[in-house]
Formats: C-alpha cells, structure tokens, sequence
C-alpha cells in the first residue's frame, strides 16, 4: 500500500502542510528523525512539564497568525491533556503543533486544526455535536468541554476501543463512540446542532447534511489530495451556504464515499 492509498482510513489526522501520508498527517522527516532518535532516551516528563507544556501550546494558538481568539476554545485546549491521547514513547511531543502518529496508520491531528474546527463550529452549551473519524479522541475531548453531547464514529473498531475507553478514564462520559462507516452518519441520534469532519470526500455526504438541524453548522474538508479545501457550511431549511476556509490535507474519506 502507498504512502497515499486512497484506502486510507479516516480519523481525526489532519494538517495544513503538504500531502498528508497513509494516516492523513504529513509528518516532517526532520521531526519523524528527532522522534528515533531520542524516544527511549530521554527523561520521563512530568506532569508540571506536560501542564507547562500545554499553556505554551494554548498561547501560541492565540498568537499573530494562529489567532484562536474564542477564551471557550482556548480554555477547553489548555484543559484537555493530548499526552494522554498519544502513544507513551511520543508524550514528550504531544504539545508541539503537529500531527502525531497514534497507530494503524493513523495519527493525531495538529492542535491548530483542532482548535481552528472547533471554533468555526461556534459550539454552545446545549449543543449536540457529530464527530466523523473519532481516531484518538482528543478532538471529541476538547468539544465535550464545551458542549452538551458528543457523538463520534469511526471505521476502525480497534481505534474506536481505544478512544472509548480513554475518555472513559478521562472523564469525557458525554461522549459517545460508535465503530462504523461515518459516511451514513448517526441517524439514530440525529439530528445535530454541528458535525465536523475529519476526512476528505469529494461531495459532501448527503446524509450529513439531513441529519444537520436548520440553522445548524458543518466543518469538513473536500476535495482530492493535494487540492482540498475546508468548508463551513451552514444550513438554512433546503438552503446550504458554503464558505472556504482553509487549505488543508486530509486522508480521503472511505467506504461509503468511494462507493457513491
């Protein structure tokens, strides 16, 4: 399989740089270098280091050309700790601003993307949110802060386990996880006041947007590698406006996609 199967799964991996690898994230050679290197020989971190770590991470979302400005956004990413969402020998790395491998391909979206998402969600309170491509859950974590119900799906059950039982020891109990096809969505418990999306179709699904309560909102990246672009939708009865909002590079979104 390549580098960019178009098998590829999709997850919550994601990065605003060049083609994304098989898991979605394109991860630099130099970083991918330092990680061999030194995992296995450095000092344990702390958790005053990871703590440290993170408001350095929360202030640099906030910076001249980051500019996450929403304090709910900013304080849910400086709460929710992404070592615990990242394999033991890269924690070291979880609060640098890249995309992080976490297994079966798959990797960890950059904290800017998911900071970014989050807030183009403009997420409420009373809110009842769908994620597509829950991966570690570290995204569905930061919206359970801010939101009533999180429901997240994803393709690959060992993943989906894994995350459910993370949050589960985390104490994200307002998150639910589904392993399935996020292309048909969650009807059960739909409809949604936002969903976002962690994988790239080259339409957006239909069943999505049905399953989106009226004046309710999308994030979701579309298109094919090395030409997508993130939208925000915004559904107004039969109407859907949609705006561009970042160039971006997702793994391809699977199954039910490809078969329509």
């Amino acid at each position: 399989m390549s580098d960019l199967d178009p098998k590829s799964r999709c997850t919550g991996s994601t990065n605003t740089s060049p083609p994304p690898t098989r898991g979605g994230a394109f991860l630099p050679l130099c970083f991918l270098q330092v990680v061999l290197l030194t995992v296995g020989n450095s000092q344990q971190t702390t958790l005053s280091d990871f703590a440290a770590a993170r408001q350095r991470m929360v202030e640099q979302l906030s910076a001249p050309g980051r500019d996450i400005k929403n304090p709910l956004v900013l304080d849910a990413m400086a709460s929710v700790p992404r070592d615990e969402f990242v394999p033991e020998s890269l924690r070291k790395f979880a609060y640098s601003d890249e995309p992080l491998p976490i297994g079966y391909h798959q990797s960890i979206s950059q904290p800017y993307i998911v900071a970014f998402m989050t807030d183009q969600l403009d997420p409420k309170p009373t809110d009842r949110v769908l994620e597509i491509g829950t991966g570690s859950g570290y995204q569905a974590a930061v919206l359970s802060r801010l939101v009533a119900e999180v429901y997240t799906i994803e393709i690959i059950e060992p993943l989906a386990k894994r995350a459910e039982a993370d949050l589960k020891r985390l104490g994200y109990l307002n998150v639910k996880v589904l392993a399935g096809d996020g292309y048909k969505g969650w009807p059960e418990r739909a409809p949604f006041d936002s969903i976002i999306v962690t994988c790239a179709p080259n339409q957006i699904p239909q069943p999505l947007i049905d399953q989106l309560k009226d004046d309710g909102r999308m994030i979701i990246p579309v298109g094919t590698l090395g030409d997508q672009q993130l939208y925000l939708l915004r559904k107004h009865g039969t109407k859907i406006e949609q705006q561009a909002v970042l160039p971006v590079a997702f793994v391809p979104m699977t199954r039910g996609a490809q078969d329509k």
